[in-house]
């Protein structure tokens, strides 16, 4: 048996690993020192941003330059500065739509949100009956129903011979029977209730699939400790779905202060302006009335409305526990 010199052994390691060993530990681009350009990721994004900046960007920046313009959206526009900023917040009625639009998060948001919670809760312990199948598909169903549809359907049984009155006289409540979206008092709340039956199975969907991520032996401790089912709910549940919860409120917040079909299909803003909401408000200003400067104030302002109430809501939900 030959042992190998000292000049063969130098002459080996000279001329380095075999193919076999490169090829088993990295790639032949990487050995060639050639690695992907940063730019070429952004190739694949550049469509969606493309997109994103004509359809959404730019409408964006349009309002913006309008809002600072006194138009009619035919002739030529003079300047107006921040002049239909101002008028936005002095001028009652265009402050009005705004309240409005804020009292309506108390039946879109607070309602469904409290409500699916109940409702939710209540479907988890009776997840394996078919009572909670139909339960779920029926509260779900207005979020398949056209708005248009519902609004034209809920306005026949608040009118004043409608099947809400006539239940209320069957029972003996005959004095409070009234044409509840042509009341001044009534309109607005009639409206609401509108927005939480649709929003109510949006909202317990998304609790209820939040519930079934919660580990079981939580509750099943809970229960050794004695606890009941409030307890249950309070302790358990409703922490575990701060995200969930989040969501809801979001969306459902966002519903009332940009709502505008259903209170456009069930009173077009009246009696008066009673139901006037800046969504609609900014049609009539901009289709009607010819005022594309004042209606991109007010829709600027709405934007900005939106997203001073959705990102404290998003903060306070934020899952901290990562």
């Amino acid at each position: 048996m030959t042992r190998p010199t000292p000049d063969s052994a130098v002459a080996s390691s000279a001329t380095g690993p075999g193919p076999a060993a490169v090829t088993g530990k990295r790639s032949p681009a990487r050995a060639a020192g050639l690695r992907t350009p940063r730019w070429v990721g952004w190739l694949f994004v550049a469509p969606a941003l493309a997109v994103y900046a004509v359809f959404v960007l730019r409408p964006i920046a349009l309002t913006v330059q309008y809002s600072m313009y006194r138009w009619d959206g035919i002739g030529p526009s003079t300047w107006a500065g921040l002049d239909n900023y101002v008028e936005v917040f002095t001028d009652p009625d265009l402050f009005a739509s705004i309240l409005n639009a804020v009292k309506l998060i108390v039946f879109f948001s607070a309602i469904p949100v409290v409500l699916g919670l109940a409702i939710a809760s209540t479907i988890r312990r009776i997840a394996t009956s078919r009572l909670a199948l139909v339960a779920r598909t029926v509260l779900f169903l207005p979020q398949v129903i056209p708005l248009v549809a519902a609004g034209i359907a809920w306005s026949w049984l608040l009118s004043s011979t409608g099947l809400v009155n006539q239940l209320l006289t069957y029972v003996g409540l005959g004095g409070v029977a009234r044409a509840w979206l042509g009341d001044f008092s009534t309109a607005l709340p009639a409206v609401g209730v509108i927005g939480a039956w649709v929003l109510l199975g949006l909202c317990t969907i998304l609790l209820l699939s939040g519930m079934s991520k919660i580990d079981p032996a939580l509750y099943e401790a809970a229960r050794m400790d004695g606890a009941g089912p409030l307890r249950e709910f309070v302790s358990i549940t409703v922490p575990s779905l701060r995200q969930e919860i989040g969501v809801c409120v979001t969306v459902t917040v966002i519903a009332a202060l940009a709502s505008f079909d259903i209170v456009y299909v069930s009173t077009q803003g009246g009696p008066g302006n009673a139901t006037m909401v800046p969504g609609l408000e900014i049609y009539y200003l901009a289709f009607s009335e010819r005022q594309v400067g004042m209606a991109s104030a007010l829709a600027v302002v709405l934007m900005a409305l939106v997203i001073l109430v959705a990102l404290p809501i998003q903060w306070l939900t934020k899952d901290r526990t990562s």
